[in-house]
């Protein structure tokens, strides 16, 4: 700005023109970036004999929906299915430490502390991940600004932060004489409410999104999280030190999680396979290792616990290969769930069969009050085929004139 003068100051103050100049120089640490070359432009898509959106599974003739998938695929990162693994551990034994002080009695307290210690971690551990996806503490926090029981995430935002402050609370007071000890334990009960719901919202959270695979299983997966989140409490908590009467009580809990994930994990596969390109991602490619894994994996843990006989080696492997099958899984699920939204098929079938947000059950009409389908008409097949029914929706608008 030294070789201005003042005519130039007066004429930019007066025409309004108050733009500083030195604002676009290239300076700093990023003008010495590099940028990348921009993408090619994609060229042209020929002519096609079929529609892709009618043309069936993957095939040189519709390989793709025009050459760009219909949906994005999810960004979620490795945080994500470790914080729906910690996360679910942590609601289980939140609800197993206070099932345990109600009904163990003085000889499982220790048991139930250990419980509640692991569930305060795991909240605090799950925090952290979910702050690493979003990049920021304050992105949290600016999900707690609102509540809305109608969005699974909000939802979820809420039992995550409730169940960790309520667990703390219990972990620090809970040893309190007086009334500072009732506290705790409250807290520590209200925690246990807040455990089902954290072992199972991040499944009802995937359901709710136009992922095909996921919008697909929305029936089972919150299902089989919680059994596996069962499971794998059980499993941890086995791995520490305990008692023979505490390795009673984990015998049993483990087990019941264990045989639940086994029908539960059998229920998500057959609601998958209903829709043939939705389920394939389940039995192809990483995604189905790493289910493949996880299948292998628990069943053998379940086997492995079973057996007859006591030895320590005999449990920790049981224990190791029921943690290994618990968080393949939910790598899984993820890896599953971007490999359908990559195929335009899986969206196409899914959506034909009526399996779209669209048809839900009870679901008619859209928030602005029309119908979210209606009968079309036929042309070509005859008068009796292509009258519209007369309390059909917008049946006015459907009057078609036979062909003579």
């Amino acid at each position: 700005m030294s070789d201005d003068t003042l005519l130039d100051r007066l004429q930019r103050k007066a025409d309004g023109r108050n733009i500083d100049p030195r604002a676009g120089i290239l300076e700093g640490e990023g003008s010495q970036q590099q940028v990348k070359d921009p993408e090619p432009a994609k060229p042209g898509v020929g002519v096609l004999s079929t529609v892709p959106s009618r043309s069936g599974p993957d095939s040189a003739e519709a390989p793709s929906y025009y050459g760009i998938p219909v949906l994005k695929e999810p960004l979620w990162i490795w945080t994500i299915p470790a914080y729906f693994y910690v996360g679910g551990v942590a609601g289980a034994a939140s609800v197993l430490g206070v099932a345990l002080e109600s009904f163990g009695g003085r000889r499982l307290k220790r048991l139930a502390e250990r419980c509640h210690t692991v569930a305060t971690a795991g909240d605090i551990v799950s925090a952290g991940l979910l702050i690493h996806d979003l990049g920021r503490p304050s992105r949290f926090l600016n999900m707690l600004r609102v509540f809305r029981p109608t969005s699974p995430m909000s939802m979820g935002s809420w039992v995550l932060a409730g169940s960790g402050a309520v667990n703390t609370a219990a972990w620090v007071l809970r040893r309190r004489p007086g009334v500072l000890g009732g506290l705790g334990r409250a807290a520590g009960r209200m925690g246990a409410v807040l455990g089902l719901p954290l072992a199972g919202y991040t499944a009802v959270l995937v359901s709710n999104t136009a992922v095909p695979l996921w919008q697909q299983v929305g029936r089972t997966l919150p299902l089989f999280f919680m059994s596996s989140a069962t499971a794998s409490a059980g499993s941890l908590l086995s791995l520490l030190p305990h008692t023979d009467a505490e390795e009673q009580v984990l015998r049993r809990f483990r087990i019941a999680g264990k045989v639940a994930e086994l029908f539960t994990r059998e229920a998500v596969e057959l609601e998958a396979r209903q829709v043939a390109e939705v389920g394939k991602p389940l039995r192809t490619g990483v995604s189905g290792a790493l289910w493949m894994l996880s299948r292998t994996c628990s069943l053998a843990g379940l086997v492995v616990d079973v057996l007859p006989g006591r030895s320590r080696w005999k449990q920790v492997t049981a224990d190791v290969l029921s943690t290994v099958g618990a968080v393949a899984a939910r790598y899984g699920i993820i890896q599953a769930g971007k490999a359908s939204a990559r195929n335009p098929q899986a969206t196409f079938q899914g959506q034909r069969q009526g399996l779209g947000a669209a048809q839900v059950d009870g679901n008619t009409a859209a928030s602005d009050g029309k119908p979210l389908s209606f009968p079309l008409p036929v042309l070509g097949q005859g008068a009796a085929s292509t009258a519209p029914q007369p309390n059909a929706p917008y049946a006015r608008f459907m009057v078609t004139q036979p062909e003579p």
